[in-house]
């Protein structure tokens, strides 16, 4: 989960064809979006992983064109377990 940083919005759009050509490129990501602020701009994303290690989710993360922009105030990486669905 990623939140991007006050006032990004310009940021996030001129780099969003490069995270998206990231994301299919990897093949790591099972789903992926982004979170939406109040006036229902993109304002962070969220994506699962396919990935079995902590190294290898921060070494993803740090690839990504959006955090090698700027664009993040704040990355959470956590483990998940799918159970359902």
């Amino acid at each position: 989960m990623a939140w991007d940083k006050p006032g990004a919005l310009e940021t996030r759009l001129a780099n969003r064809e490069a995270h998206l050509d990231y994301v299919k490129s990897t093949g790591k990501a099972l789903y992926g979006g982004p979170f939406m602020d109040d006036a229902g701009q993109m304002a962070g994303s969220m994506l699962v992983l396919d990935i079995t290690t902590a190294e290898e989710a921060q070494t993803w993360a740090a690839n990504d064109p959006y955090a090698k922009a700027g664009l993040f105030e704040k990355v959470e990486l956590r483990p998940w377990k799918k159970v359902f669905g």
